[in-house]
């Protein structure tokens, strides 16, 4: 018998703003700055989208989800991640598990962890402990590094039947 194994990798950034909510993985962060975009700018969940999508040889989040189209102007990233799983699922696909560096000078990752961790696996049905995430410093080093934008980079395994 042999197994289906897929992989894919999602990149994502987002300038940082003033006055803009801190999505990071599904979870609100409270912080000065937030990811500027047209849904919610949560560039965890839209790198993790791009990665499951991407696995399953389907269209990317922009193809999906236009950052043009009225409707999706402030939209949760939770509801991409939702559309993600339903469209992998219809493929007889399943997340098997989901790896994602969030390079970040602000808002420190440490305290919101577990919380997020916890977030991902409930939008991509998957066990938390298959769930992993890493936050790196710019070290002062270009616009992540001056505290102007956030980038996520996700990989992830799925899996068929």
């Amino acid at each position: 018998m042999s197994l289906d194994l897929r992989i894919g990798v999602g990149v994502d950034v987002h300038r940082l703003a003033p006055d803009r909510p801190c999505m990071v993985g599904g979870v609100e962060i409270p912080s000065d700055v937030g990811p500027l975009g047209h849904s919610d700018g949560d560039a965890v969940l839209h790198a993790l989208c791009d990665a499951v999508l991407g696995a399953a040889g389907l269209d990317d989040l922009g193809s999906l989800f236009p950052n043009d189209a009225a409707v999706n102007k402030d939209r949760p990233s939770a509801d991409f991640c939702t559309e993600a799983l339903r469209q992998i699922q219809s493929k007889g696909l399943r997340v098997i598990s989901l790896d994602v560096v969030l390079e970040t000078e602000q808002p420190r990752l440490i305290p919101y962890r577990d919380a997020i961790r916890t977030r991902i696996a409930e939008l991509f049905a998957v066990d938390r402990d298959r769930v992993n995430l890493k936050g790196k410093s710019g070290e002062k080093v270009g616009p992540i590094g001056r505290s102007e934008a956030m980038r996520a980079t996700a990989v992830a395994l799925l899996a068929g039947s």
